[in-house]
């Protein structure tokens, strides 16, 4: 049964909002929206997290007659809602939940309170609406509208889809006639908002759509290496004192992390549905009531999280959606103070999240696809995030006088701008030429001349623009596209999404093309990333001291009658350059030292570095050393243990759920560092005498103990494994 809209004055507005939620003032879009939902309109609202979306239905049930059908996708966030509005009115009934976690009596009385006109708002997940008994009850009751929260489940565009979401509309349809309909979310692009609309058939709702800007926040992105835990424990010990959330996409690396940082000092607890529903709100309650300081968790963390001053949010791993991200990177500084939004990003992870999409159903894929390629966009992009990301939601941003236009990496440090006038043209001729029926992927090929299915069976290997950007690799031609795209010259079709077309502001730049300054875009190839990490361990070695200490090794190895790198290998000798260890205990904490080299090779190197440090009055850093956890020695006193009894390496690996490779990474840590391993029990399985001679040989003649160097010089005759644990024996009878 629907209930009839009301007539009000600003006045009754005004009072009801003070009466009921105590401010004198509305927020933003606030009161447009309560005024045409209280007319009995069908309503789409479009707000940021924070905005104060949930008033905007909140309001309009209390001072409606009948009960309002809130639809909900979690149960906890139902609760949540719950619990605040019974805060604000003396009657328990006048909000309840409808789901699974009630039993009889329960749901008896929440019948018995909508019966009497108690209940004001009702909370519901959409499984429960199907059920034939709840549907029968609310039928016979007044109902005034129903509101759809998180509108974008509906949506397999959306970052969040639910196949329940779909029934909806029908459901709407059987609790009533014309039973107003309000959509709520708080991220939409237009190609989910198209969706929304559609799938809750309100085709001539009114939307508002609030600016999808948060101006306090800052964004930065930096590059994934092997270090990237020593770079969270850094930025957090920076931001000490300080609530944070850090992301990462599996539970396994959540349980990792955050014991990492527990044995660094920080206070933080793991969070991720994998844990029972105690331990999961245990742990939420020890971060709202800042028990700890950090929480590190799965995407299953965060929805209703009501947290004004989150300071930072971090994503471990790049997430899979622009969506996702923005929801996510919207629980920092909800309270207009401070936040920091940083993302670590390296192709890597992409390539691992499309292997993860895979399996799924072609149209699921596509889509994923789609989505995962606006964030790698989102990554690789220089200009300003803040404008991309706002482009994205279907908004314009002025990035030189806009709100919050200096807050991301790439304005504070903006990258060289060169001329691509003649670039765009190709580009727009292109597009054009090919009657706007291609991706970015085929545009691309087009541009470079490149040929595959597609792009034969439109005969476009056969025009005369096909080729004209072959000057150019694909990386750039991709670069200009994203930032063609933002500047409105061409726009993606929204119900064959991805396929470019041209805009008017197109048409009138090809007829008349004027400047288009390109900035050039980040570059996160391997090589890249390697020249980081080099950099970031290697940058700041000083170069005096590391020749020393080069000079020593090949003096105590002539001593001691090893190859140099038996004593120290480069990498312990680049730390020593950079941290200035001058006792035993300091030594301990240089990368690849463990005990047992220490007290075999490192008096004279302690020594001479402690005469360099006097000798040049040197300023040592305080640097951070990063603990490992005790999972990480477990690990490794199971590996010696098991080595030392001769199990086979395939039955210690699968023991522990590694790959031979990972089993060989640990042992070479063990072994690096000064323990020995016995492993030719091992060796002689996978090599014969007069191979283990040959390589014996190697070791003992060469330079350095690089694998790629070995593996040239024997040219294909061993397996790259082979190699790895030849060289684990030669370091544990020569070295150790």
């Amino acid at each position: 049964m629907k209930n009839k809209g009301l007539v009000l004055s600003e006045l009754d507005l005004h009072a009801s909002l003070k009466k009921h939620f105590g401010f004198s003032e509305f927020k933003g879009l606030q009161e447009q929206v309560v005024k045409h939902i209280v007319q009995g309109n069908n309503t789409f609202v479009i707000m940021p997290t924070g905005g104060g979306k949930s008033l905007c239905y909140q309001l309009p049930a209390l001072m409606q007659e009948g009960t309002a059908i809130i639809v909900s996708p979690l149960i906890a966030l139902m609760k949540n809602q719950v619990d605040a509005i019974r805060g604000i009115s003396s009657e328990h009934g006048i909000a309840h939940v409808l789901n699974s976690s009630l039993n009889k009596t329960e749901i008896k009385q929440v019948k018995e309170d909508i019966t009497n006109g108690i209940t004001k708002l009702l909370y519901v997940a959409p499984e429960s609406l199907t059920k034939a008994e709840y549907v029968d009850f609310l039928q016979a009751q007044t109902i005034s509208f129903m509101a759809v929260d998180e509108a974008h489940c509906i949506s397999e565009w959306g970052h969040d889809f639910r196949p329940e979401y779909r029934n909806l509309k029908s459901i709407a349809n059987r609790l009533g006639d014309n039973i107003p309909i309000i959509g709520l979310t708080a991220t939409a692009t237009p190609k989910v908002q198209e969706d929304i609309i559609k799938n809750l058939g309100i085709t001539g709702a009114k939307v508002f759509k609030a600016s999808f800007n948060r101006p306090n926040l800052y964004y930065e992105v930096r590059t994934k290496t092997e270090n990237v835990d020593s770079d969270i424990i850094r930025f957090v010990k920076q931001n000490s004192g300080k609530s944070g959330i850090i992301y990462c996409l599996s539970r396994k690396r959540v349980q990792e992390l955050a014991q990492v940082l527990q044995v660094n000092g920080v206070s933080a607890v793991p969070y991720h549905a994998g844990f029972d529903a105690k331990t999961r709100s245990k742990y939420q309650d020890m971060f709202l009531m800042e028990d700890v300081d950090v929480v590190v968790a799965t995407i299953a963390f965060g929805m209703g999280i009501d947290k004004p001053d989150v300071r930072f949010v971090i994503h471990h791993d790049i997430p899979k959606s622009i969506e996702s991200y923005y929801q996510e990177t919207g629980r920092a500084g909800r309270d207009g103070g401070e936040g920091h939004c940083l993302a670590f990003y390296s192709y890597k992870d992409i390539e691992k999240l499309e292997k993860f999409m895979s399996g799924k159903p072609v149209a699921e894929q596509e889509i994923g696809n789609a989505l995962l390629q606006e964030v790698v966009a989102y990554a690789e992009t220089s200009m300003s995030r803040r404008k991309f990301m706002l482009h994205y939601f279907g908004e314009e941003f002025d990035e030189v006088n806009g709100e919050g236009a200096d807050m991301d990496d790439n304005t504070r440090n903006p990258k060289e701008k060169h001329e691509a006038q003649d670039d765009v043209v190709k580009l727009l001729k292109v597009v054009q030429g090919t009657v706007e029926k291609f991706k970015s992927k085929e545009i691309v090929h087009a541009l470079r001349g490149k040929t595959n299915a597609l792009i034969a069976s439109h005969k476009t290997n056969e025009k005369e623009f096909f080729g004209i950007g072959s000057d150019r690799d694909k990386s750039y031609w991709m670069a200009l596209i994203r930032q063609v795209l933002v500047a409105g010259l061409l726009k993606k079709e929204i119900e064959q999404y991805g396929i470019l077309r041209m805009t008017d502001h197109g048409r009138d730049f090809l007829s008349k093309p004027v400047s288009f300054m390109m900035t050039s875009d980040h570059v996160y190839t391997k090589e890249a990333t390697d020249a980081i990490v080099s950099a970031s361990k290697g940058g700041v070695a000083d170069e005096k001291l590391l020749k020393q200490l080069k000079d020593l090794r090949k003096a105590q190895s002539k001593k001691m009658d090893v190859p140099p790198y038996v004593v120290f290998q480069d990498p312990s000798l680049e730390d020593m350059a950079m941290k200035y260890p001058i006792s035993m205990e300091e030594l301990l904490n240089i990368h690849g030292v463990g005990e047992g080299k220490a007290k075999k090779y490192g008096k004279p190197f302690v020594e001479l570095i402690k005469g360099y440090v006097e000798e040049y009055d040197i300023l040592r850093p305080d640097d951070l050393v990063v603990k490992s956890t005790g999972a990480n020695s477990a690990l490794k006193l199971y590996i010696i243990q098991n080595v030392d009894r001769k199990l086979p390496l395939n039955d210690i690996a699968s023991a522990k759920g590694l790959e031979i490779p990972e089993l060989i990474k640990a042992m070479e840590q063990i072994v690096f560092s000064g323990t020995k391993l016995n492993l030719g029990y091992w060796i002689d399985e996978i090599l014969d005498e007069d191979q283990q001679e040959e390589i014996h040989e190697y070791f003992l003649e060469a330079e350095t103990d690089k694998l790629e160097t070995a593996m040239e010089e024997f040219d294909g005759d061993y397996e790259d494994e082979e190699l790895r644990l030849y060289r684990l024996k030669f370091f544990s009878e020569v070295a150790n």
